[in-house]
C-alpha cells in the first residue's frame, strides 16, 4: 500500500500496472477553492443519491447532482438521471480541468458529502454510457479525505490524499482493472464536494 504525499508530478502514474492515475495536487488555490465551494455548495441543484439494492430503494445521505452540455440520461445502480445544463461555475471548473488534463469532457456527476461519515464503497466506474477507456477527472473542494483504490485480481492498493481545489485523473483501463472507493471516517467533521468530470457518448 502507497500513501502518496508532496510533492506531486502530475506526468506520474499512481498505479504500479493495469492503469493510469494521475495526481496534480491543488489546481484551485484556497481562495479560488472557498469560493467555488460556497458557489457549489448554494447554486447546484443537490438531490439525495438513490440505489436499487436487492430490489430495494436506498436513500443514501450523500446528496448528488448531474449535469452535461446536453440532458444525457445516465443510469448507475439501476438508477436514471437526466443532466442538467452547466453553471457558470462548472464551465470555469471544467476549463481549468481541461486545460491541466489535456482531455475533454461533457458531463459532471457531483457528490456533497456532509462529513467523514458518508462514503462510497468499492466500485469502478463501467457504466456503458461512458466512453470505453475515457479519462475521468475528480475534483475535490472542501474536507481533505483519503481515497483508495483496488486491484479487481491481486487486492493491491494504492492510497491518496485528495486536497481541498485538488485534481485528480483515471485513465485507460483503470475502470477495467480496479476498484475505487472513499472510505468513511470518524476524523473529518466538515463537508467535502467532489466533482467527477467525464465523457458521456449516447
Amino acid at each position: 500500500m502507497k500513501l502518496f504525499n508532496e510533492p506531486f508530478d502530475p506526468s506520474q502514474n499512481l498505479l504500479p500496472y493495469d492503469g493510469i492515475v494521475q495526481y496534480h495536487g491543488k489546481i484551485f488555490n484556497d481562495e479560488e477553492a472557498l469560493v467555488f465551494y460556497n458557489n457549489l455548495l448554494n447554486e447546484i441543484k443537490w438531490e439525495n443519491d438513490k440505489a436499487i439494492i436487492f430490489g430495494k430503494e436506498i436513500i443514501t445521505k450523500r446528496k448528488v447532482a448531474w449535469y452535461a452540455e446536453k440532458p444525457f440520461s445516465y443510469t448507475y445502480s439501476k438508477v436514471t438521471k437526466y443532466a442538467k445544463p452547466w453553471t457558470e461555475a462548472l464551465k470555469q471548473i471544467k476549463y481549468e480541468v481541461e486545460k491541466q488534463s489535456g482531455e475533454t469532457y461533457n458531463s459532471c456527476l457531483l457528490n456533497l458529502y456532509h462529513s467523514g461519515d458518508e462514503g462510497m464503497a468499492w466500485h469502478s466506474d463501467g457504466e456503458k454510457d461512458l466512453k470505453k477507456n475515457g479519462a475521468i477527472a475528480s475534483v475535490s473542494f472542501g474536507a481533505e479525505r483519503k481515497f483508495a483504490f483496488k486491484h479487481k485480481d491481486s487486492k493491491e492498493k494504492v492510497e491518496v490524499w485528495l486536497e481541498n481545489g485538488s485534481l485528480l485523473v483515471m485513465k485507460g483501463t483503470t475502470q477495467s482493472y480496479w476498484l475505487h472507493r472513499l472510505p468513511p471516517t470518524k476524523k473529518v467533521h466538515n463537508p467535502r464536494i467532489n466533482l467527477t468530470f467525464r465523457t458521456i457518448e449516447n
